[in-house]
């Protein structure tokens, strides 16, 4: 057997245990009922049926590409790469801070774009960043929500994973309209080297996933619940305008800064604690 037909054979059992996968997973997310969804997630039983059809189909192929990835690329050149794809991104989300009437974090995604395409070499380096300019994360289903449309019941799609009803319809809406990160791409005319540049951006997407993955396999007891409430939780913030960690809808976590965190303070405590203290001037001692 040459060389040509062991790569045949090979690729012919790793596609033969995918589809094996598919299969297996088509009939468990077929068995998934919950009998009392949340208000949030009235069709949980669906939601995890998909999602454990997208865990199967992550576990079987995109993870372990992702992870191949990271492990044989440099981390410069994955971090050039990143890059590149997040600046392409950053301009549609200076056009939604604009639709959203964020006339400042419209101006400052625009800045970083044309910083980071000029000084930074077509995005590959974040210049920007190392400038104190933030990622403003954004997208239209943000806009809609800005706009005064409701989310709308949570829903899982398939292989795209964690949405809802109003960000669907983002999505489909920009694709449609031909206004997405990806739209520069799409537009080459030479198929081969458009669709390499794609699934460069999904094994890119994926890689920069594994660390949260991993988070949150260390965590969560229930692994849907918590990518479900994460992703509504950020998605919220990011329609009320609320600082939130840069990255990706699907998969990423809240952010827990100290900036987001309640104040629990007691204003009286602290003016009872201070009328105790010594005439000297001196904070009492924490107990």
């Amino acid at each position: 057997m040459n060389n040509n037909e062991a790569i045949h054979t090979q690729t012919s059992a790793r596609l033969g245990r995918l589809a094996a996968t598919l299969a297996l997973a088509g009939v468990v997310a077929g068995c998934a009922s919950v009998p009392n969804p949340t208000p949030e997630d009235p069709w949980e039983s669906y939601n995890r049926s998909m999602f454990q059809f997208n865990e199967a189909v992550d576990k079987a192929l995109f993870k372990p590409i992702a992870r191949g990835y990271r492990d044989l690329t440099p981390e410069p050149a994955r971090t050039c790469i990143h890059n590149i794809f997040a600046n392409m991104a950053d301009l549609w989300a200076s056009v939604n801070s604009f639709l959203q009437g964020r006339g400042h974090d419209g101006v400052n995604m625009l800045g970083r774009v044309l910083f980071n395409t000029t000084m930074g070499l077509g995005g590959c380096i974040d210049v920007a960043s190392k400038n104190g300019v933030k990622r403003i994360p954004n997208d239209f289903g943000v806009t809609l929500g800005v706009w005064g449309f409701k989310p709308g019941p949570y829903v899982v799609l398939p292989f795209l994973g964690s949405s809802n009803v109003r960000d669907g319809a983002g999505i489909g809406t920009m694709t449609l309209a031909g206004a997405s990160s990806y739209t520069g791409v799409l537009a080459i005319d030479n198929v081969p080297l458009r669709n390499t540049i794609l699934a460069v951006a999904a094994v890119d997407l994926r890689e920069s996933l594994l660390d949260a993955d991993d988070l949150v396999d260390r965590i969560a007891l229930d692994r849907y619940s918590f990518i479900r409430d994460a992703y509504i939780q950020r998605r919220k913030a990011l329609v009320e305008g609320r600082d939130v960690a840069p990255g990706v809808s699907y998969g990423a976590l809240p952010n827990y800064s100290d900036d987001n965190l309640p104040d629990y303070s007691d204003d009286e405590d602290d003016d009872a604690a201070a009328a105790r203290a010594p005439a000297t001037g001196t904070a009492p001692s924490a107990q």
